[in-house]
């Protein structure tokens, strides 16, 4: 019963990603077929995190359909074209939380002295060197090194709040 209700409710939005993959309606019954059967053995394996349970049963299918994809091994099929299939741009969910998270490093960021704050973006964001940073802002080598780890340690604690 609760399989059937599973079927049902999902069959038509998983039918679609795996005929979008294969381009043949013949292969995408048969690797539906193959998704539930998939979804049933490893159903145990599903873990909360934050995304919907139809979004692991959409990379399933997708997956699946993909691997059918390369198995086929003709001369008709361009495998690269499979790389047209990854999303190359995040969702809108994505977008919420990287803006979110933008927004509580900038807070943490403000919080650091003007300078330290510059250092640790030259640091870690643009590659510069401890020397270079050293010399930038006339300090000793040490001195720059307590500097960044210093305000690594602040700008953990802020983001742990």
């Amino acid at each position: 019963m609760a399989f059937s209700a599973l079927y049902d409710a999902t069959s038509g939005k998983l039918f679609a990603v795996c005929l979008r993959v294969l381009k043949n309606r013949s292969e995408a019954e048969d690797a539906l077929q193959d998704v539930y059967i998939r979804i049933w053995n490893k159903a145990d394996r599903y873990a909360v995190t934050g995304h919907s349970p139809m979004t692991w049963l959409i990379t399933v299918a997708r997956n699946l359909s993909i691997d059918r994809l390369r198995a086929r091994r003709t001369d008709d099929v361009d495998l690269d074209a499979t790389a047209d299939l990854i999303e190359k741009s995040p969702g809108p969910e994505a977008v919420s939380i990287a803006t979110s998270e933008q927004r509580r490093i900038s807070v943490c960021f403000d919080e650091l002295p003007a300078d330290r704050a510059e250092a640790v973006r030259a640091a870690y964001l643009d590659g510069a060197t401890y020397q270079t940073l050293a010399d930038r802002f006339d300090v000793p080598l040490n001195t720059m090194r307590t500097w960044l780890r210093r305000s690594l340690l602040s700008l953990k604690e802020c983001l742990s709040r």
